[in-house]
């Protein structure tokens, strides 16, 4: 059996009312009086929008990590530096590094690292059960023998259980996954919108936490979440000033800790409405502003696509998911630049990365904040 200390949770700060997305029930605060407004949402907003201090040259210096994909879907090996052009707000950008990896060939040091992620807060029981079955088919395929080391993390009300360290032993995994203790949720999306915002914090939090446990290691990884995510809410009743700021601080924190992380997200479900799934591509948009933020931005299928992951589904072959998104970490590419000169503050960028070959498209982060 593995064992799964939990990860510590950082602290968090209050955020502005939300209305929620979906209409639900009037709201039962904690008097159990019903009241009229919606409840308080508290996404984190205490990580860091500024690197760590690193030598002066290497300040401003940005890296990325780059999946090129065929018209088969499958990452595309063999490219060089002189087939990416990038793309900063619309204008050429130099390229001051560039390295392809291909693990068939050589294995990057260190390893790309795979993090599983069973979401027992957002799903119900059935389909946790469902996740961790699926798993275990992932981790015992090719006789448990994985191609990059994995972690298995479960989001519990008690807050993120993850095991020790990576292991590329996917039967040892798969045992000590069955034999892992959860609670069930005690809150739910239908009761209401105290309990949908206490979702939404809740996951955020965690989120946060292993962000901030994973940006101490070095290489890439991808963080692979299991469930269509948390409750969504609009952003049309965050209207104060103050409220708006703190969302929009929330959104270039998480953001810039992703990136500096070196995490891509994936969102990996079955059995959701489609309605519902696609709800989230309302927000893709980089938020420029803090008049343009709020929570519909902080969505898991979001912010997993603007890391440079994915959201796939809805399909009942949870491990042919898994299998799809741990390709990306088969064949990729890894350059970096250097940002221009900033007026102010946390100035969005876009970022695109354009192919100089036909039929092939490049996914990575979808922009950053700048700073003077």
């Amino acid at each position: 059996m593995i064992a799964l200390p939990r990860l510590s949770l950082l602290l968090i700060l209050g955020l502005p009312l939300l209305s929620p997305a979906q209409p639900s029930p009037a709201p039962t605060g904690p008097t159990g009086q019903q009241e009229s407004s919606s409840p308080l949402v508290n996404p984190p907003v205490t990580l860091s929008k500024r690197p760590a201090p690193i030598a002066e040259s290497m300040k401003r210096r940005i890296s990325l990590d780059i999946v090129v994909t065929g018209k088969s879907g499958n990452p595309v090996s063999g490219l060089g530096l002189n087939d990416f052009t990038l793309l900063d707000n619309g204008e050429p950008r130099s390229i001051l590094s560039f390295r392809a990896i291909d693990t068939t060939v050589q294995k990057p040091d260190p390893p790309v690292e795979v993090i599983l992620l069973i979401d027992t807060i957002n799903v119900g029981s059935a389909y946790v059960a469902f996740e961790r079955d699926e798993m275990a088919k992932f981790l015992r395929q090719n006789g448990g023998r994985l191609a990059q080391p994995v972690s298995v993390f479960m989001l519990t009300n008690d807050g993120v259980l993850a095991q020790p360290h990576p292991s590329s032993d996917g039967n040892a995994l798969a045992d000590g996954l069955a034999q892992i203790e959860y609670k069930v949720r005690t809150l739910r999306q239908s009761g209401g919108s105290w309990s949908r915002a206490e979702l939404f914090q809740k996951s955020l939090r965690n989120l946060t936490s292993i962000i901030g446990a994973e940006t101490k290691k070095p290489g890439r990884k991808l963080l692979i979440w299991a469930s269509v995510g948390w409750p969504m809410f609009d952003n049309s009743d965050v209207s104060t000033s103050k409220g708006l700021r703190q969302y929009f601080d929330t959104i270039v924190g998480l953001s810039t800790s992703l990136r500096e992380a070196r995490i891509s997200l994936y969102s990996t479900y079955s059995g959701t409405s489609l309605s519902l799934v696609d709800y989230y591509k309302t927000f893709l948009k980089g938020v420029r502003s803090p008049g343009n933020a709020g929570p519909g931005n902080l969505a898991l299928g979001v912010l997993a696509e603007q890391s440079g992951g994915r959201t796939l589904g809805p399909d009942n072959d949870l491990a042919g998911l898994i299998n799809s998104c741990v390709a990306d970490a088969t064949v990729f590419y890894t350059l970096s630049f250097d940002p221009p000169h900033a007026d102010k503050e946390n100035e969005y960028h876009d970022l695109k990365v354009q192919i100089g070959k036909p039929g092939l498209t490049a996914r990575t982060t979808a922009g950053y904040y700048n700073r003077p």
